[in-house]
């Protein structure tokens, strides 16, 4: 990168930063405006109705947006080692909100996921980002040792655990499982041994059978899943109604804005289900281009993770990615049946502000990522 964007004691000289990766921060944005306009398409219907705004939702959105867009260039310049030292903090805040849902939470839709501090927001997405930090953090300082079942398994995946277990007990199966993915994930690219992992996994698998057979509301759900039109007007109906979506969208969709299933038809049509009206709108073709762009930012984010200088950034840039990554393919399953009802977002589309203010917060991390990289091996 040349002599002026570093120091002559090594240090990147304040003044003036290496650049960050262009094509990652290219396909960010193109993810970030195909969101927001898909958003719009599907939500001004449920805006009317429920506030008599058919700006309603993309207005909080956009702000949303503009915020978080801001708050990635303000991470994207801070030094990636500064996240490291805030790695335990940010560790035990997360839990600390994930332990107020209980006493403080707001309940919707029969779960507690919310809680309201100044502004309402869910800390299980809190909790991504202080997991990930944290999980980074003891993976690197105990690199040598990750061969070990101490190290590799029982330490991590027991933060992971305990984690998962404060999200599963709102209920949210889904964060739970997306959590899970996510330390398995780290924990594999650390070095773990596959043996412990295989073990971890078979043990993760009976766990997840024995809480779905001991919980009525899952267990609904899983009905639903194999045989919806059992019960087309209860549990069925919301899956239903997103294959019908799904189904009308055919080769090239009904076009932006012609959705059927958005005006009461479908029910969290601008959350959960929004892909299912992208599906609608921009057919199959749109399905394709929506799925790469994510593949892609996937993709870019996991070479940035490659090329990162040392065990912490890599290791903090595939979580930040495998959240992104996994959270997308477990939606998209969600919404056309292949796995049960989990009630999971799809990342920068669906609604939420502090979702996407903290997604972009994390994409700015991974873009501080780069700009280091790109000065050690530019």
């Amino acid at each position: 990168m040349g002599t002026a964007a570093v120091a002559a004691n090594g240090k990147l000289n304040k003044a003036k930063l290496p650049p960050m990766d262009l094509p990652f921060l290219v396909l960010v944005v193109l993810v970030l405006i195909s969101g927001l306009v898909m958003l719009f398409s599907a939500s001004y219907a449920a805006g009317l109705a429920d506030e008599g705004d058919s700006m309603y939702y993309i207005k909080k959105q956009l702000l949303a947006a503009i915020i978080g867009v801001i708050a990635m260039f303000a991470a994207s310049r801070l030094n990636y080692k500064f996240y490291r030292k805030l790695s335990w903090v940010a560790a035990a805040i997360s839990a600390l909100l994930l332990i107020l849902v209980f006493p403080m939470g707001v309940a919707a839709n029969g779960a507690k996921r919310w809680i309201h501090l100044g502004l309402t927001f869910q800390p299980s997405e809190i909790a991504k980002i202080g997991m990930i930090l944290i999980l980074a953090h003891i993976i690197t300082v105990n690199y040598d040792k990750m061969a070990t079942f101490t190290n590799g398994i029982l330490i991590p995946l027991g933060i992971t655990g305990i984690f998962a277990l404060l999200v599963i007990i709102e209920p949210h199966l889904s964060g739970a499982m997306l959590l899970a993915i996510i330390g398995v994930v780290m924990v594999f690219v650390g070095g773990a041994n596959w043996k412990h992992l295989l073990l971890c996994f078979l043990v993760l698998l009976l766990c997840v059978v024995l809480i779905v057979s001991m919980t009525s509301y899952m267990g609904k759900r899983v009905s639903a899943w194999l045989d919806p039109w059992s019960d087309p007007q209860g549990e069925g109906y919301q899956i239903i109604q997103s294959l019908y979506a799904i189904g009308s969208g055919g080769l090239m969709g009904l076009g932006l804005g012609n959705s059927q299933q958005k005006y009461g038809y479908l029910p969290e049509a601008h959350n959960d289900y929004i892909f299912s009206i992208a599906c609608e709108e921009l057919g199959f073709v749109g399905a394709v281009a929506i799925i790469l762009m994510f593949a892609l930012l996937v993709w870019r984010g996991f070479h940035i993770a490659l090329k990162a200088k040392d065990k912490f950034a890599c290791l903090v840039c595939v979580g930040i990615m495998t959240q992104v990554g996994a959270q997308t393919l477990l939606n998209i399953a969600v919404v056309s049946n292949a796995i049960p009802s989990t009630g999971i977002s799809l990342p920068f589309f669906s609604y939420g502000g502090t979702s996407l203010v903290l997604l972009l917060v994390e994409m700015g991390v991974v873009l501080n990522v780069s700009r280091y990289s790109n000065t050690e091996k530019g």
